[in-house]
């Protein structure tokens, strides 16, 4: 890791951090909150229990990123000698101690949870997870087959001694660790390592019987151990797995293409340091301290749990057919446009703003744009970002057609999106195969913006239509997160999105624009000036309010603006999913903030901010949250909501999300989050499930009263409130 430069900025920074260190929470510990407010629905026996253990999932691999980014990062910064506080006035190794001791105490609470609670209820309702030896004769013999036939062929036994050094094994693979009695009296025990085949499934579906039995793979190579070391006493086998630094530092500044700078840094990523070993709980002190000191990690970063390793193989239980009783209710995504001619997306936006609200609604008029856009023959130009496109991406499909069918397409493809590289490089050759041209982001900047624009001829000239949206433009992740996006043929949105997209593929200035702000440019500023100007109404004596929707708030500037805006009287409420560095409820510094997350079946994604402006309420989304990296590093877009119903709606939004008194949790200034007590004759209020019986309802209504044409949502006249 390249060492940071000092500066006289820098320095006035730890100063103030050294004497002022109550004004911040830690990033890394508000981190941790987030996955224990995860926890906390895995272990709500109010939830399904499928559900349950999808919770329990996303906790497990939630951590395993932890891992690889941020606990790589402070270790990397304690072996350069790095004592710079941060905000909380916490240095790296303070923080590494804080984190380390809350991650084993988290971790020891969620293996505590599946093994004595999770397991055992699936078990009673006809999902098991049993050891071989706890199977009847035919079922065991099953699994010996499977082990003979699918699974031995694919193994290999790596020796560990002198001549064979310990392996590079992958991050995160869950391996066997074999302890052998000496070959002969008075030489050494001997170890060998056997790698659990990632390609196969970490739990194997046994046949016969009533319900649905799994073992665990690692069992499974366990009790065939003697088909693979014929003749050789075990002593003993352990499951462990190591989690490596997967931090990518390119050097751009080079002789090398960024693909190929980019591709020699996912090569390094695999021999990276060792942050994390996870241990078999059961595994003895000698096993555990030979892969230790094999790992070269400390103490600290051994994990010894007592089940198997790796519960994101909870997933193969989660995706299971049937059994649903034991999970939420569905809720099917209600259309926004309709089939045939009503739904012609251009026609549509002819007319008015769309608004959509994933996934309460579908992804269909998001997707129609660039479908239909491939195929219009009066359709010359579509322009994209491109972040986490997924695997199967009916959007990239698209794009490819519309390309291959002589249409000039663009696409700024964003490489650098953390564990979606591979699939991103993959795309990009795609595109560039089927004749679109491809920008590999940009010099210095992540593009997480999400923009789409599409140049089409109509009788009246060209016309531009344009998405901007808070989520990436992947069909699945639609179905899971909570995003809004704005389709519009607004000219002056048009104008905008041809500004950004010439700014992101050629050489000029950060553009001037009337209706998008983007960041780094302008973001920051504006923010800066929305929360000032209210703050100045406050002073004023005017009402004022900032509610404000994002996944993380990190920000120094922004929360110092925010506690100006509180103490002036402003009524600030943040829903805040993730990290939250801000103190609210703090006497004479935050006493008119309130902060709230929710965690619930769907992943809060949007990014909405609302600024009451004396009565004349401004109302944005936004592909970025208010942390330096979205405001100063990566390139994104803020759009303004103006079409009234279009605003009406976000602002319904916001208040439903402030409303939730069932999986809505309150920050305390200590930096703990609670479920406030719910007043005696107040009903109970999930968010997630209002949000979504809203839109069922309206497009019932819409439905049972159709307009005589299509009549989306007007615009108020040239932009107007």
């Amino acid at each position: 890791m390249k060492r940071r430069r000092t500066s006289a900025a820098a320095a006035r920074a730890r100063v103030k951090r050294a004497q002022t260190p109550d004004l911040f929470l830690n990033r890394e510990l508000s981190w941790l909150a987030f996955n224990e407010r995860v926890a906390e629905e895995a272990a709500d026996k109010s939830n399904p229990l499928i559900e349950r253990a999808k919770f329990a999932a996303i906790v497990a691999s939630n951590l395993d990123e932890f891992f690889m980014v941020r606990v790589a990062r402070l270790k990397n910064a304690i072996v350069e000698g790095d004592t710079e506080p941060d905000p909380a006035g916490l240095t790296p190794a303070q923080q590494f101690t804080q984190v380390s001791a809350r991650v084993h105490a988290l971790v020891d609470r969620l293996y505590a949870l599946v093994t004595s609670d999770l397991l055992p209820a699936l078990a009673s309702n006809g999902i098991r997870v049993a050891a071989p030896a706890d199977l009847d004769d035919v079922r065991r013999d099953a699994l010996a087959a499977y082990f003979r036939d699918d699974v031995l062929p694919v193994l290999t036994p790596l020796a560990v001694d002198t001549a064979r050094p310990f392996p590079m094994l992958s991050s995160l693979s869950v391996n066997l660790a074999l302890r052998f009695a000496p070959a002969e009296e008075g030489l050494a025990e001997r170890i060998a390592v056997v790698q659990v085949p990632s390609g196969l499934p970490r739990l194997v579906r046994v046949a016969g019987g009533e319900g649905v039995t799994f073992a665990v793979l690692d069992d499974v190579i366990r009790a065939g151990l003697d088909s693979l070391f014929p003749g050789q006493h075990v002593l003993e086998a352990a499951a462990f797995r190591l989690t490596r630094d997967s931090e990518l530092e390119l050097d751009d500044e080079g002789g090398q293409s960024y693909v190929d700078a980019l591709e020699e840094e996912l090569r390094r990523r695999r021999k990276s340091d060792v942050v994390r070993l996870e241990i078999d709980g059961n595994a003895s002190a000698v096993l555990a301290s030979l892969l230790v000191g094999l790992a070269g990690v400390d103490e600290e970063d051994l994990y010894r749990v007592p089940g198997f390793l790796g519960l994101q193989a909870l997933w193969g239980i989660v995706d299971l057919p049937g059994f649903g009783p034991l999970r939420d209710p569905g809720m099917k995504p209600v259309p926004v446009i309709g089939d045939g001619a009503a739904g012609r997306i251009f026609d549509a936006l002819d007319a008015g703003d769309i608004l959509v609200h994933h996934p309460y609604e579908g992804f269909e008029p998001v997707l129609a744009l660039v479908e239909q856009a491939a195929d219009d023959p009066d359709v010359l130009a579509i322009k994209q970002t491109l972040y986490r496109a997924g695997t199967d991406s009916p959007v990239v499909a698209a794009l490819m057609r519309a390309a291959d069918r002589g249409k000039q397409v663009t696409v700024v493809l964003e490489l650098m999106a953390r564990f979606d590289e591979e699939h991103n490089l993959r795309w990009a050759r795609a595109l560039e195969e089927a004749g679109a041209h491809v920008i590999y982001g940009i010099r210095g900047l992540k593009v997480h913006a999400k923009c789409c624009l599409v140049v089409r001829r109509t009788p009246q000239g060209l016309r531009r239509y344009v998405h901007v949206g808070t989520g990436n433009y992947n069909h699945r992740t639609a179905r899971l997160y909570t995003d809004v996006g704005l389709l519009t043929s607004s000219p002056e949105f048009g104008v905008d999105a041809s500004a950004f997209f010439n700014a992101l593929t050629g050489y000029s200035d950060p553009p001037r624009m009337r209706k998008l702000v983007m960041a780094p440019a302008q973001l920051r500023e504006r923010i800066l000036r929305l929360i000032d100007r209210e703050t100045r109404r406050a002073q004023d004596g005017q009402p004022a309010l900032i509610r404000a929707k994002m996944n993380a708030l990190v920000d120094e500037r922004v929360i110092d603006a925010l506690y100006r805006a509180s103490r002036a009287g402003v009524r600030v409420q943040l829903n805040v999913r993730g990290i939250c560095v801000l103190r609210p409820g703090v006497k004479g510094l935050s006493e008119n903030i309130e902060v709230v997350s929710i965690v619930g079946r769907f992943l809060e994604h949007a990014r909405i901010f609302h600024f009451q402006n004396g009565g004349e309420d401004e109302v944005y989304l936004a592909s970025a949250d208010w942390m330096p990296r979205n405001l100063d590093r990566r390139v994104e877009l803020m759009a303004p909501v103006e079409a009234p119903e279009c605003r009406r709606r976000l602002l319904h939004i916001l208040d439903v999300l402030f409303r939730d008194n069932v999986k809505g949790r309150r920050l305390a200034a200590d930096g703990t989050w609670r479920v406030p007590a719910r007043p005696a004759g107040d009903a109970p209020a999930i968010a997630q499930a209002v949000l979504y019986e809203h839109a069922r309802r309206a497009w019932e209504r819409r439905e049972a009263s159709p307009p005589a044409s299509l009549e989306p949502i007007e615009r108020s006249p040239a932009g107007g409130k």
